[in-house]
């Protein structure tokens, strides 16, 4: 009787065992990830190339209790640019590239590099201050909550200068000529003389070639694969700064949801990718300037006379963003410039001490 007890019992614990399995299996997650734009563009690049792979490290590094199964939209087979606030925040994807440049009205915070030209064009340094300040400064993280959103990794441009058909030897040479300088960049054309038209990088090659302007604002990252420097041959570094552009960012009720575990993995990784964008946005436009130079570009330098005086001369472009974003907008203006001076920047314009 003993020797059966003990071989019953013996099933019974194989057969617990057997059953157990599955529940102590990996778990798989499905997230929708997606952009506006392809995978070939700087700000979604990163996305597909480090974002998604260093979670799946992550989590295999710490244990494999979970594998995420990706299911990707990139290059806006689910929406265009203008929906991306919209995409994430209502879940379309989980996770997706967020241009608050194109989001003024619903998201004003995220835009003080837009209003504040002329700080720094360190973009790898823009990134560090925006990933740190959209989650620990609470008018920045608490606008994004507010849009269901958790921002993971930070977007930026490199630095706008001019390109064009002709050469800019001083601000005489911009009067009366039709610059494309989309949305609140034709702020900064104000006081030049220069007439700023709408336009988007997809733009201004026709526009340029057509006449219906004669130059455009711009980054090299940009203008490099739109092959703008076809019609524009002339190149005048004005160092209006390199600018936030959005994040990469989770839908918060998603987010929430998730494991600790596969939280914690996503925010690490969004870390990594923002250091992986940087360094790829550097990348990208060395390799643009070196192409746009070897097929007759032509590269010259503002004077810094000339480029003080257009400092100088502009309005207080701020005051509108400040009055219309309210304190919440104070406080990210004066947070945003204290960082910049702690990492020994220097802007040619203090927006911050004439707003306060």
């Amino acid at each position: 009787m003993n020797l059966k007890k003990l071989a019953l019992l013996g099933a019974i614990a194989l057969g617990a065992s057997l059953t157990a399995g599955p529940v102590l299996a990996q778990q798989r997650i499905t997230v929708n990830i997606g952009s506006s734009h392809p995978t070939t563009n700087i700000w979604a690049y990163a996305m597909k190339e480090v974002f998604q792979p260093e979670v799946d490290r992550l989590l295999k590094a710490g244990g494999g209790k979970y594998e995420v199964r990706w299911r990707e939209s990139y290059g806006g087979t689910l929406y265009k640019f203008t929906d991306t606030r919209t995409a994430v925040r209502d879940g379309i994807v989980d996770v997706g590239m967020v241009g608050t440049v194109w989001e003024n009205s619903a998201m004003p915070l995220q835009n003080v590099t837009y209003f504040t030209p002329f700080a720094t064009t360190n973009h790898e340094m823009l990134i560090e201050i925006f990933d740190k300040l959209n989650t620990t400064l609470p008018a920045l993280s608490n606008s994004w909550a507010a849009q269901n959103m958790v921002p993971l990794s930070s977007l930026i441009t490199d630095s706008y200068d001019i390109y064009a058909n002709f050469p800019v030897t001083g601000l005489d040479s911009l009067k009366n000529k039709r610059i494309n300088a989309p949305g609140t960049s034709a702020n900064w054309l104000r006081e030049t003389g220069a007439t700023p038209v709408d336009g988007a990088l997809t733009t201004y090659y026709t526009n340029i070639q057509t006449g219906v302007t004669q130059g455009a604002l711009s980054f090299a990252s940009g203008i490099g694969p739109a092959r703008v420097y076809e019609v524009a041959k002339h190149l005048t570094r004005v160092d209006i700064g390199a600018m936030y552009f959005g994040s990469v960012a989770a839908n918060k009720k998603f987010f929430d949801g998730l494991p600790k575990e596969v939280q914690e993995a996503m925010i690490k990784a969004g870390k990594a990718t923002s250091v992986a964008h940087g360094k790829h946005v550097s990348k990208t436009a060395a390799a643009a300037l070196e192409t746009m130079k070897a097929a007759g570009l032509q590269i010259s330098d503002l004077p810094q006379a000339e480029k003080a005086k257009w400092v100088d001369s502009l309005p207080n472009i701020v005051a509108p963003w400040l009055q219309a974003a309210g304190e919440p907008g104070k406080q990210v203006l004066q947070a945003y410039f204290s960082e910049l001076r702690a990492r020994g920047v220097k802007p040619l314009r203090d927006w911050d001490q004439q707003n306060r």
